[in-house]
């Protein structure tokens, strides 16, 4: 099928044709991704999507009150696993960020309530027609970053906020051609 020319392996091809730009409302799984995304700044996306199943055996199925209860000796065991990124950074980012993600549960009854506010809740749908005419971040992105850092996330810059909204079908980036830009405008009608 004609679609976006960004997936060239086949995890890559999966992923575009499943998930990336669906709309995400599981707190879990937008954890999953929020971690997934600050892992793979300055890496590529099909180098996480192979990691993929061993992040999530290593961080507990991305439970963030598990991931927030991490101690000095589960980070050594991470930074000890070949099949993460062993990035001492990147690892301390995900258990504070885990701690954040839980202070934000707490304030507004989800992560999901928190994150989909900041496109009133409908999913953004772009027009793009080359993979040129889509940016590394937004004015969106900026704001959802800010807010994050503000709250004490780590590894939340704006690119990888605006590579997180993608992922959780906050934007839908898909070009105009690809047939994934109409399954994932209409799942946002629904």
């Amino acid at each position: 099928m004609p679609r976006c020319p960004w997936p060239k392996a086949e995890l890559d091809i999966a992923y575009h044709d499943t998930e990336w730009g669906v709309p995400v409302h599981e707190d879990r799984t937008l954890f999953e991704f929020l971690i997934l995304e600050g892992a793979q700044a300055g890496l590529s996306w099909s180098t996480i999507l192979k990691k993929r199943i061993e992040y999530r055996e290593a961080f507990d199925g991305f439970d963030p009150r598990v991931v927030a209860r991490y101690n000095p000796a589960k980070t050594r065991e991470l930074l000890a696993n070949p099949g993460i990124v062993r990035n001492r950074l990147k690892i301390a980012a995900s258990i504070q960020n885990a701690t954040a993600f839980i202070r934000v549960q707490d304030e507004f009854g989800s992560f999901d309530a928190y994150v989909w506010r900041f496109v009133e809740g409908n999913p953004v749908q772009s027009r793009r027609k080359s993979m040129g005419d889509i940016p590394a971040r937004s004015d969106l992105s900026d704001a959802l970053s800010q807010d994050l850092r503000k709250r004490g996330f780590k590894f939340v810059g704006s690119t990888i906020c605006y590579a997180f909204m993608h992922a959780v079908g906050m934007v839908n980036d898909h070009l105009v051609d690809c047939p994934r830009h109409a399954v994932c405008a209409s799942l946002a009608r629904s």
